[in-house]
């Protein structure tokens, strides 16, 4: 993974993502199809899920904030963050800061 100079992009590979395309509420889908979260913000290059989605991934009681790592997605299409692991790698990756 490479940032782009004085831009919210970054390239992976081929792909470059215009990270301002990633807003809030947006669901992040697993390659595998799953829905395994959705956006509360960008936190450098993190992606922060809702507190919400925190609880359903069975993270600890203590844990504050989950976070998954931007190099993660493959595609933005309109509300949906496509992302390149399957829903159970995805959550093996999770970032968590409690």
């Amino acid at each position: 993974m490479r940032a782009l100079s004085a831009s919210n992009e970054f390239e992976l590979g081929e792909r470059v993502h215009d990270l301002n395309h990633i807003k809030p509420d947006m669901r992040i889908v697993a390659a595998d199809g799953i829905q395994i979260g959705t956006v509360d913000g960008m936190d450098g290059m993190r992606i922060r899920l809702t507190k919400l989605d925190a609880a359903h991934v069975a993270l600890p009681d203590d844990a504050r904030q989950c976070y998954l790592p931007i190099g993660l997605v493959v595609a933005v299409r309109g509300d949906t963050v496509c992302l390149a692991a399957t829903a159970q790698n995805t959550r093996d990756l999770f970032e968590e800061l409690g």
